[in-house]
């Protein structure tokens, strides 16, 4: 038999990690990793943190699961809790971001077939996005890669160029139901959307009736240095998709939503067997206990201020390789004049984790939980590794 148990969708690399500890991961052989990946923007409490640990330990050992066919004190505890630290209403619990994303989809177009206009079911969407990769949310975007041999892919979007509100604006018609937009791009290079186009999509969704969209599955949770990133654009969405970060490494999402946005989401029309099962609900609670307050996101921001500080002053001393840093908070990238995927998998050898990007960036994406010393350590470790690296021939 040729294929692999696991099935090879991934091409994995030489890191096998076993064991955790706080900001470091351990493999098979004992070797360590200075982890600045967080399994994707996912341990932002870093690894084995004993708050999320005994919390999901005491939950276990209490009751994991029950059908949603049944009544959730704690569900709806971690609900209101969320309403109450954002815009939203109301919110349906998921096991992923794709899912929470999906959820974002149904509930602008059951908000517009509510009201009565069910043409109005086309989502306004934006280069370079990444949604999932259901088919849904790959046939939001226009990454190829994304798409290629999933056609037909579902009707009802059209992409757009990122940041350019004239031509988000001109694309919207009678069929539109809404913007779907990262504010900070993530698998797409680490890109914030400028406010003036972030207020512009408010204003046109205010004007129109339309719902404005937001995925912060990557940049929430307190990664750009606010609970969410909307809260730095003076702007809030109607309906917004959350999770990696709000679970701390276990899986869990969140579609939240004003009472308006969710008009149409009555009995029947979603569901999940698992989603916001208690257990998962216990994960949230113990991460919020954590990260919802103004004390931590303040240190988010002077550590994160404190990480691009020393990422741009290595830079002068390998200018072959790095051009530029951007981002906000610990949601870093550092744009690379040469391959990045190849320079983070160099990396690895060298006992650092990044997760390269579109637009040939290296995200740096620590746990939240960094201090000054683990800065220190990786920007010394890459100083070093960048300047024993050899730009491979074919990229120099």
């Amino acid at each position: 038999m040729a294929i692999t148990p696991l099935m090879p969708v991934y091409a994995r690399c030489e890191v096998r990690p076993v064991r955790g500890e706080g900001v470091y991961l351990y493999g098979e052989g004992g070797e360590r990793y200075l982890d600045f990946a967080s399994g994707i923007a996912v341990n932002l409490l870093g690894h084995r943190h004993p708050h999320l640990v005994e919390a999901i330990q005491k939950q276990a050992a209490t009751l994991m699961h029950v059908s949603n066919l049944y009544g959730s004190p704690q569900g709806e505890g971690f609900a209101r809790r969320l309403c109450d630290l954002t815009f939203a209403d109301t919110v349906f619990f998921t096991n992923s971001g794709a899912e929470a994303v999906e959820c974002a989809i149904k509930t602008a177009r059951r908000y517009h077939h509510a009201k009565g206009n069910a043409h109005k079911h086309d989502l306004i969407t934006f280069s370079n996005a990444f949604h999932g990769r259901t088919m849904a949310t790959i046939s939001a975007t226009n990454q190829e890669k994304l798409r290629d041999g999933f056609a037909p892919l579902l009707p009802g979007f059209k992409v757009v160029e990122f940041d350019d509100l004239e031509a988000a604006l001109a694309a919207v018609d009678d069929n539109t139901a809404g913007f779907l937009i990262e504010p900070v791009q993530g698998e797409g290079g680490i890109r914030p959307a400028s406010n003036a186009f972030i207020a512009g999509l408010r204003a046109a969704c205010d004007e129109k009736d339309l719902m404005l969209l937001f995925d912060e599955v990557q940049c929430g949770m307190g990664r750009t240095g606010t609970l969410f990133a909307y809260e730095q654009y003076g702007v809030a969405p109607d309906i917004m998709a959350v999770a990696k970060g709000i679970g701390g490494g276990f899986p869990l999402g969140a579609c939240l939503a004003t009472e308006k946005a969710a008009s149409g989401m009555v009995i029947g029309t979603h569901g999940s067997t698992y989603g916001g099962n208690p257990l998962a609900m216990a994960a949230g609670e113990a991460v919020l206990d954590v990260v919802a307050n103004d004390e931590f996101l303040a240190n988010v921001r002077r550590i994160g201020e404190r990480l691009r500080s020393a990422l741009q002053q290595m830079i002068p001393n390998h200018d072959h390789l790095f051009e530029s840093v951007r981002g906000t908070g610990l949601m870093l990238g550092v744009k690379m004049k040469t391959d990045s995927r190849a320079f983070v998998n160099y990396l690895r050898g060298h006992g650092l984790l990044t997760v390269a990007a579109g637009d040939n960036v290296m995200r740096v994406l620590p746990p939240l939980v960094i201090d000054e010393a683990h800065v220190r350590e990786f920007a010394d470790a890459l100083s070093k590794a960048a300047a024993e690296y050899e730009v491979p021939a074919a990229a120099a």
